[in-house]
């Protein structure tokens, strides 16, 4: 029984490890993107920006036609995950977006993503953005003050281990930890609760994920 849980958290930190050296080596084509895409947009404003305002009135109109309605209801199976047994879209929107559950699990989201790759942020934020995290196959720890603060560092420094993932304040939900993943989410009673591993290891860019491999950095952070 001991060798088969060792033999699980080598393979899962080799995963991980894995999963660490790819989000570095988007990082670098990442940086390499950014210059030259920054280059070309500063040749189209010296001809005059029309294609660029052009592209963004574009952009602005496709996003607000979205109304970002999700059709369907969760399902809880015998392990306790919460699945949402419907649809969820899936577009990119510049506005706020009505969720049919707090953390949203899903849904149209905001083209930024939030950084993702372990990162702990003090603040809440934007549905919007988190959701964009979680369609990369992110899982996103949330609490409210009614979670022991002892359990809260612990949960962090958790997520600052595990690309990714991320994990912020939630007032508005239900319970005091929730874990969220595209589709599926928990409530679980604190670090050491063995369904916070279980979920991580399924859904960290796990089947779930609408874009697997898609970058966790390089987003929006606090």
């Amino acid at each position: 029984m001991g060798s088969a849980k060792k033999n699980s958290n080598t393979a899962r930190q080799a995963r991980i490890a894995e999963m660490r050296r790819a989000e570095e080596a988007r990082e670098r084509r990442n940086r390499i993107l950014t210059i030259a895409v920054s280059t070309v947009v500063v040749a189209g404003l010296v001809v005059g920006g029309v294609i660029l305002i052009r592209g963004q009135s574009d952009d602005s109109s496709g996003d607000t036609a979205s109304d970002g309605k999700n059709s369907g209801k969760f399902v809880t199976g015998e392990d306790g995950v919460k699945t949402w047994k419907g649809d969820l879209a899936r577009n990119h929107v510049a506005k706020k977006v009505s969720y049919p559950v707090d953390p949203p699990v899903g849904g149209d989201h905001n083209q930024v993503w939030m950084n993702c790759n372990g990162d702990v942020y003090t603040k809440p934020l934007n549905n919007e953005n988190a959701v964009h995290s979680l369609e990369h196959g992110a899982v996103w720890v949330t609490y409210t003050e009614a979670a022991p603060k002892a359990e809260v560092e612990k949960l962090a420094a958790k997520v600052k281990k595990t690309p990714y993932s991320l994990m912020s304040p939630d007032e508005k939900q239900q319970d005091p930890i929730m874990l969220t993943a595209w589709g599926h989410q928990r409530t679980v009673t604190g670090a050491d609760d063995p369904n916070v591993d279980k979920f991580f290891e399924k859904f960290v860019q796990g089947e779930q994920t609408p874009e697997p491999g898609a970058a966790c950095t390089g987003g929006l952070s606090q």
